[in-house]
């Protein structure tokens, strides 16, 4: 059985999510890839730590501890940590700030309370106004196939810079965890590979079996003893949710860069894929 979370969307426009989960028995599981940075506050025998983590680019094995109670900040994408940005804590380079206090840890040489499920938005709301959380808007006009008004290398800079990922790359895992959502839904394979997109059905096994860390028959097992992190309710395909049709999904595969009118003459917007 797959792992479980409670979870709510948030108002923050730094926040995707807020998650919340508790371990009843330790064992292994599949952390899949993921694309967003983040906090997780961990109470395990009566110590709380705060880690920051960071977009993973594969599928790993990892290991959970029983009796631990785990509360998550999923940031939205383009929301980063300056003094820690995503290529310090990305592929699982976890990084646990220290502990000040049973109730505080230490960030920028000063201590802050622990958050909870409930006050996440406010902590969030203090790291922004002390500069220790930021947003870069050209993540979020890229990821909706917004015209940008900078060259093409400084838009692939800057979106490097505060996912950690390629814009590419982003899309990839995405589409391989929306994909895994279908499967799990009970949508038959063939009609996942079309709906997501891929070529064929050996282009979705070598996807999600490299993301997810499953081939699509595994994912569809219910009787599997492999156990995948995890997979929100809400799901999102780039900006997409999972009820747009695959067109949409793949024109956020686009930066568009504008047209100042030099090349062609005139002005206009370009869309041009992001390579890896």
């Amino acid at each position: 059985m797959d792992l479980t979370c409670e979870e709510r969307l948030s108002d923050s426009p730094f926040v995707e999510m807020i998650w919340h989960s508790h371990s009843e028995h330790a064992g292994f599981f599949i952390s899949m890839a993921e694309t967003h940075c983040g906090l997780v506050v961990t109470k395990y025998r009566g110590k709380t730590i705060m880690t920051v983590r960071g977009p993973e680019i594969r599928a790993t094995p990892a290991y959970c501890p029983a009796e631990a109670e785990f509360f998550g900040i999923v940031f939205k994408a383009g929301a980063f940590m300056p003094k820690l940005p995503a290529k310090m804590v990305m592929d699982r380079h976890d990084l646990n700030l220290p502990t000040a206090t049973n109730k505080s840890f230490w960030l920028n040489s000063s201590t802050w309370q622990f958050p909870d499920y409930e006050n996440a938005e406010t902590f969030v709301d203090c790291l922004v106004q002390e500069g220790l959380l930021a947003y870069d808007p050209v993540v979020g006009e890229v990821l909706k196939g917004q015209p940008v008004e900078m060259s093409l290398r400084t838009v692939q800079r800057r979106f490097l810079h505060a996912t950690g990922l390629t814009n590419n790359t982003m899309y990839k895992i995405n589409r391989a965890r929306y994909a895994t959502a279908l499967l799990r839904q009970g949508t038959p394979i063939l009609d996942t590979v079309h709906e997501v997109g891929y070529f064929d059905q050996p282009h979705l096994t070598r996807a999600v079996k490299h993301f997810i860390g499953l081939t699509p028959a595994q994912i569809v097992d219910k009787g599997r003893s492999e156990r995948l992190s995890f997979l929100y309710k809400t799901m999102t395909f780039g900006e997409a949710t999972i009820s747009q049709p695959k067109e949409k999904h793949e024109e956020s595969n686009r930066i568009r860069v504008s047209d100042a009118g030099w090349r062609y003459g005139s002005a206009g917007n370009i869309a041009l894929p992001v390579s890896e």
